[in-house]
């Protein structure tokens, strides 16, 4: 469309930009793309891009920016979660959730910790057991989103339940104070104006004569999904360098800024969002399934004849998002981002192989006959 109209593809979405869902008539609970296009635009040098296709050269390779949108719906399911402080100052966290190899073990510790007060080296989370508290199935992008509004809440009763029991305790540091006046942090309860008045959680336990103190929570959707439209945005940018006399594609550079409301952690967001877009590197131009027509057997069943990209084949990806906790959408303010790295990816590859060679590919992968 961009091009019909004589448009930068850029220009053409701001210019389109949806102030609120056209399609179900609702506010966005929080929306940045904007900010994304810009931010992304910015960092890949879009401004350079000639409108033409086939203009930029080097040799024998043909040189395509393409560009396009990620958007990917906010879930949350009902969860559950326990967690319980020890007398020796340890917390330990029961979700029956999974980690499957997205950093839920890190993530789920670090809510907990930074709710409660205390370090993330002093959590222990236990998960993967169906004896364990209830939550969602690892889908949909959701379980940050519900198994740690859950832990949050947790904690969160948790650490009220410490102030309330150093405040009725005398010989607490505390004591007489209001609860608002009182905060929990490295393991200590204090006084908020006067830090130096306070004692460790151990020291509050043990006077009290308790082995523990737990607090258990359930977080569930509400009419959130009702009166807002709930997703996560992106913009992604890739450049390809296409060989046509052998029709080799190689995606040299990518972009990618994301709206993923409040990134719980650096690390593991950044890995999710960069695997994402390796995903879709993989879908544009390597994955393909080939049917036996009379059978209905996937004929190239193995590593050896069903292609993946290799290290090769993946440039340097550059990622980022723009902050800002959504807390229309859930408790802590999070997008789930195990999927949205590959919504755009596909398109901002093809729209870039269009702008290097002038031909339009609908049918993935985009493989040699269909440049040739």
């Amino acid at each position: 469309m961009a091009y019909a109209v004589e448009m930068d593809p850029l220009d053409f979405r701001l210019r389109n930009f949806a102030e609120r869902d056209p399609d179900k008539d609702r506010p966005w609970s929080t929306n940045r793309l904007r900010e994304c296009y810009r931010s992304g635009a910015e960092r890949f040098g879009w401004a350079a891009r000639p409108s033409r296709t086939g203009l930029l050269r080097d040799g024998p390779w043909r040189i395509g920016w393409g560009m396009a949108t990620s958007v990917y719906p906010t879930h949350r399911g009902r969860a559950s979660a326990l967690v319980c402080l020890s007398r020796d100052g340890c917390v330990h966290v029961d979700c029956g959730t999974q980690d499957i190899g997205t950093g839920t073990y890190t993530i789920l510790g670090q809510l907990a910790a930074d709710a409660i007060g205390v370090g993330p080296d002093r959590v222990i989370v236990r998960i993967g057991d169906t004896r364990l508290p209830e939550t969602p199935v690892s889908g949909g992008s959701q379980t940050a989103a519900s198994a740690g509004s859950a832990i949050h809440l947790a904690a969160i009763e948790l650490r009220d339940k410490l102030i309330q029991l150093a405040l009725r305790d005398s010989a607490s540091p505390v004591a007489g104070l209001s609860p608002g006046d009182v905060a929990v942090h490295d393991g200590r309860v204090f006084a908020r104006r006067a830090p130096a008045r306070g004692e460790r959680v151990e020291a509050l336990l043990g006077r009290q004569g308790l082995a523990d103190v737990e607090a258990r929570s359930e977080s569930a959707p509400g009419d959130e999904e009702q009166r807002y439209s709930m997703y996560g945005f992106g913009a992604q940018f890739a450049e390809v360098r296409v060989d046509v006399d052998p029709g080799r594609v190689r995606v040299t550079r990518m972009v990618g800024v994301f709206d993923i409301g409040r990134a719980l952690n650096a690390k593991t967001a950044a890995s999710q969002l960069r695997g994402g877009m390796v995903w879709g590197i993989d879908a544009a131009l390597c994955e393909e399934s080939v049917i036996d027509s009379r059978l209905g057997r996937v004929v190239n069943n193995n590593l050896a004849e069903y292609h993946v990209p290799v290290h090769a084949d993946v440039p340097a990806i550059d990622v980022s998002w723009v902050e800002g906790a959504d807390e229309r959408a859930n408790p802590i303010g999070a997008k789930g981002i195990g999927e949205i790295g590959i919504t755009g990816a596909i398109a901002a590859v093809a729209n870039a192989v269009y702008h290097a060679t002038g031909r339009r590919v609908r049918d993935l992968p985009i493989t040699v006959d269909k440049l040739l």
